[in-house]
């Protein structure tokens, strides 16, 4: 995940910067307009996150350039709610808007799912299969040697999560966000809970969960 946040207000930037960075992705920086054109003609972007109000070039403005030679996504980030700018936004080519103040998390969670929208994240596929380890993700089952494993909920969510980000990295606190809802308040124990008991549902299939210690798990075949 390769982001740029465009804004003019640096502490806007250095918090999302960390989010982003804190999930495992890339984050580049423009202060104005101006700046985001020109990263935006030499870099290609997962996501761009665009500040309506900026010396030198506005957001709508850039975001007008920008559509003419790309369509990577970008959220726009305002203080002004007012319908007909979220309009005006969307006709230029934005692909969400978000209205300041705004929690970081909420915005972590609209650049996942632009980025779902736009094909920037591995798009899943029906099956799985690992060794002998298959996973059904349209059918929501999984056998382990061809017997159907019995798993909770939570275990065929948290089984998903873990496939559909093979490779990466993933904090407790990211899988609790993620397959918990930010809502929940519970502790990393949680997380660490539901994985025992997925391992062992695994049976000899458990080694692809591997233990970050210090940090959480990662899916890795």
């Amino acid at each position: 995940m390769k982001v740029l946040i465009v804004d003019d207000e640096e502490m806007i930037r250095a918090v999302l910067r960390e989010y982003i960075e804190f999930e495992g992705g890339e984050a580049d920086e423009a202060q104005d307009g101006m700046e985001a054109v020109k990263k935006c003609r030499d870099n290609r972007y997962d996501v761009v996150l665009m500040d309506v109000m900026m010396p030198k070039l506005d957001g709508f403005s850039a975001v007008k350039e920008i559509r003419k030679f790309s369509d990577m996504p970008v959220i726009m980030l305002s203080a002004r709610g007012e319908e007909y700018d979220k309009l005006f936004g969307f006709e230029l080519g934005s692909d969400d808007y978000v209205t300041k103040p705004f929690s970081p998390k909420e915005v972590m969670a609209r650049i996942h799912a632009v980025m779902k929208r736009a094909g920037g994240e591995k798009k899943a596929r029906d099956v799985y299969e690992f060794e002998g380890l298959k996973i059904d993700m349209a059918g929501r089952n999984v056998y382990v040697d061809g017997r159907r494993a019995e798993l909770t909920p939570k275990e065929y969510e948290l089984l998903f999560y873990f496939v559909e980000n093979e490779g990466v990295a993933l904090t407790r606190e990211r899988l609790l966000n993620q397959v918990w809802g930010y809502d929940f308040y519970g502790d990393d124990r949680t997380v660490d809970t539901h994985v025992k008991m997925l391992r062992g549902n695994l049976k000899e299939y458990r080694k692809f969960i591997v233990t970050l210690r210090g940090l959480g798990y990662k899916f890795e075949t």
